[in-house]
């Protein structure tokens, strides 16, 4: 099944939100306030720590990653004994998985996401349920009565992935999507209400007519959007559900009743975004190089500060916003905004999905010491762990003060200021991805918050420009601007976009198909002139219809199904 990487890409992710205060993450217990009890286990790594080296592929990118001669690693390789000979992807990852899937040659470690049904048909990776029920506590504990949710299928119930991508226990309190403006074009328009693509549409038109030119004789760009290779889902289709009042679930639109899916491009709301794209290019508002230029330019091009407003995820963006930051340039980074089509919709970027499950860690079959592996796993799960890799080092990075974690000034500076060259150093954030965790508003044993994405620590990480827009409009955090979890019913499948799926079943083949249609199709629409918008639209449809889009969605359907019944068995 094709995806739409959001997990939350995460080495990007936790580069970004480090870098600014702010973790974002997987919603799932709504208690702010969750504590975890203590069960007595100990966080103390395995006592084997003779050298050894595990060979890694991750599906995310980390550009930041320094072969672990950060502070977080380095005390990792001493607890430890182990050494990653990481290689994170480049490019499109599914095909590295589909050539370990074909050669049988496979790194000790995978991160496959949404493609581990490969390596699942291939034998390549094993099923982990005993080896985590003898050597793996830390994991037990964390997991807790959601084990369930980490099992494959309702027909295969074996673990072959340990979830990592979803946080146990989180409430999400950091908004790092929605629409993006610069905290100039909001002032300047004397922060009106945005609300609807209207509301956004006009304060970047009334900017570009007062300022089509930067202060370096350059031309201001309205919007850009980022379509290199799978950030296409993230910043060009993704937006298209939520702004339609939609639940992220990848590619799929499901009903929340019959738990039915539908490929969300079929819906005629989204329809009339893309008309609003189309409209937005024909008005000279959007970037004409969006389908052309690579995910560095789009960086490069954001960190200009010309782009006056963007569509897509902080986590993606980020590497932009952190040379404005560098550069002084506060009022050409971004607030995040609740568009949607009408003011009746609701922005559903904090619908929560309860614990997940789906995406993690898998060993490979031809791992020569599961049993070191998983034991290196679970020290990751482990409380000590746990903090050092969301805080650091403590001493360096945060000191206990009154019985409170408390980061120092010239380090929050560091990050907010310089966070690129703070996340290389210090290593703080690398390992999300890599281990099971608790989530946003957890504490741990000494009532601290696990993570620095807390009510306490997520202000220090604004700027004055993000101070200024955020009071301007009532509102302490940009979450304030959205609607809330209470707001909506937890999903039971949780998040269909990590609904893991054997390789050569009918929709992961139909899907590919779906994907190289749509891939074609939306930039053609969008691009067109608008009277022939319609004609495009249309075709694209019988396109989907004629390439068994029916078929998919009746497979994946069944899916989704299976996931609620699975999840059901005894489970939380």
């Amino acid at each position: 099944m094709f995806h739409n990487k959001k997990s939350k890409a995460a080495a990007l992710l936790m580069t970004f939100t480090l870098s600014i205060g702010l973790i974002a993450g997987c919603s799932g217990n709504n208690d702010g306030n969750m504590e975890r009890g203590n069960t007595g286990t100990t966080d103390t790594a395995s006592e084997d720590l003779k050298p050894l080296t595990i060979t890694a592929f991750f599906e995310d990118q980390n550009p930041n990653w320094n072969n672990m001669q950060d502070d977080v690693s380095k005390i990792l390789k001493e607890k430890t004994g182990v050494t990653l000979d990481a290689e994170f992807a480049v490019g499109d990852p599914q095909q590295k998985i589909s050539l370990m899937a074909a050669s049988g040659q496979y790194t000790d470690i995978i991160s496959a996401k949404g493609d581990i049904g490969k390596l699942v048909d291939a034998g390549g990776v094993i099923d982990l349920t005993d080896l985590i029920d003898k050597y793996a506590p830390n994991i037990k504990r964390v997991l807790g009565p959601y084990m369930n949710r980490a099992k494959y299928t309702t027909k295969d119930q074996a673990i072959y992935s340990i979830p990592t991508y979803a946080a146990v226990g989180e409430t999400r309190l950091s908004a790092v999507g929605g629409f993006q403006l610069q905290h100039r074009v909001v002032k300047e328009a004397g922060y009106p209400e945005i609300r609807t693509l209207q509301d956004y549409e006009k304060v970047i038109k009334d900017y570009l007519a007062k300022h089509p030119i930067d202060e370096n004789g350059n031309k201001n760009i309205g919007v850009t959007l980022n379509a290199d290779d799978w950030h296409m889902f993230i910043s060009v289709t993704n937006p298209a559900v939520s702004v339609t009042g939609g639940s992220d679930d990848g590619e799929y639109f499901i009903d929340q009743e019959s738990h039915e899916a539908i490929y969300h491009y079929r819906r005629p709301e989204e329809k009339e975004y893309f008309r609003w794209l189309n409209h937005m290019n024909a008005e000279g508002l959007l970037d004409s190089e969006i389908f052309v230029q690579k995910y560095d330019q789009y960086k490069a091009k954001v960190a200009t500060g010309r782009v006056l407003g963007l569509i897509d995820q902080a986590w993606d963006f980020g590497g932009g916003v952190q040379a404005l930051r560098a550069a002084g340039k506060f009022d050409q980074t971004y607030g995040h905004y609740p568009v949607t089509m009408s003011k009746d919709i609701k922005q559903p970027d904090f619908w929560p999905t309860g614990f997940m499950g789906g995406y993690g860690i898998s060993i490979s079959s031809t791992a020569k010491d599961p049993v070191r592996i998983i034991k290196f796993l679970d020290y990751l799960a482990s409380d000590e762990f746990q903090i050092l890799n969301n805080w650091g080092v403590e001493g360096k990075h945060w000191n206990m003060e009154n019985g409170k974690r408390v980061v120092p000034k010239e380090v929050q500076d560091r990050i907010n200021n310089d966070g690129t060259a703070f996340t290389k150093e210090s290593g703080i954030g690398f390992y999300t991805n890599m281990m099971v965790h608790y989530g946003d508003g957890v504490k741990d044993e000494t009532g601290n918050y696990y993570t620095k994405s807390n009510p306490d620590q997520i202000p220090l990480g604004y700027s004055d420009a993000d101070k200024e827009t955020l009071a301007a409009y009532g509102a302490t955090t940009w979450k304030d601007l959205f609607p809330k979890e209470d707001e909506f019913t937890e999903k039971a499948y949780g998040g269909a976009w990590n609904i893991q799926i054997p390789g050569d079943d009918e929709v992961t083949i139909l899907a590919e198909k779906m994907k190289d249609i749509t891939w074609k199709r939306i930039p053609e629409a969008i691009l067109a002139k608008p009277a022939d918008f319609d004609k495009i639209w249309d075709a694209y449809q019988q396109d989907l219809i004629q390439a068994g889009v029916e078929r998919m969605e009746k497979g994946f359907t069944k899916y989704v199904q299976d996931r609620v019944a699975l999840w059901n068995e005894g489970a939380h």
